[in-house]
């Protein structure tokens, strides 16, 4: 029984340390998944991301709750509130999207984002359809912390 007691003790810390191997390299399989939904979102780059993502599904519902009902919007051709930016959205079709130059900074309840966008799609016209501009863009996105959950506030387009 004694040699019994003595082969468990040995055994003991062996297995505890593949134990904590075993669980520590999980982390290292498994990696970071991106949102998905902006309730999955942890920071500014994950709101833009899922943002966009829903813009891409033609997911409006989701788009429109992300919107505050203050929403302040400035592009090259002038500025929109809610409505006008719901409306440009809904008209385009787009097909992918890649976002470079991420920078997020946050301020309380408030996450200011500044990153550069390439668009592929197109947008619905009364004349036709005309393709979104193919040449990266400047964006700055203003999210606020309310009890519903991130919002934008505000958000800014320029041509380089």
């Amino acid at each position: 029984m004694i040699w019994a007691r003595r082969f468990a003790s040995k055994l003991a810390l062996p297995f505890a340390l593949l134990l904590a191997l075993l669980f520590s390299a999980s982390c290292t399989f498994n990696g970071d998944h991106p949102a998905r939904a902006f309730s999955e979102a942890t920071g500014g780059e994950g709101l833009e991301r899922v943002f966009w993502k829903q813009i891409q599904a033609a997911n409006w519902v989701e788009v429109e709750r992300a919107l505050s009902s203050n929403y302040a919007g400035v592009t090259p051709a002038g500025g929109l509130d809610r409505e006008a930016a719901l409306e440009q959205y809904r008209t385009w079709q787009l097909k992918a999207f890649s976002i470079g130059d991420l920078k997020t900074e946050l301020n309380g309840n408030t996450i200011v984002v500044t990153y550069t966008i390439t668009l592929n799609g197109a947008a619905s016209t009364t004349s036709g359809s005309q393709p979104l501009p193919s040449t990266p863009q400047h964006m700055m996105t203003v999210w606020q912390q309310q009890k519903s959950g991130w919002v934008e506030i505000a958000h800014s387009v320029s041509q380089p």
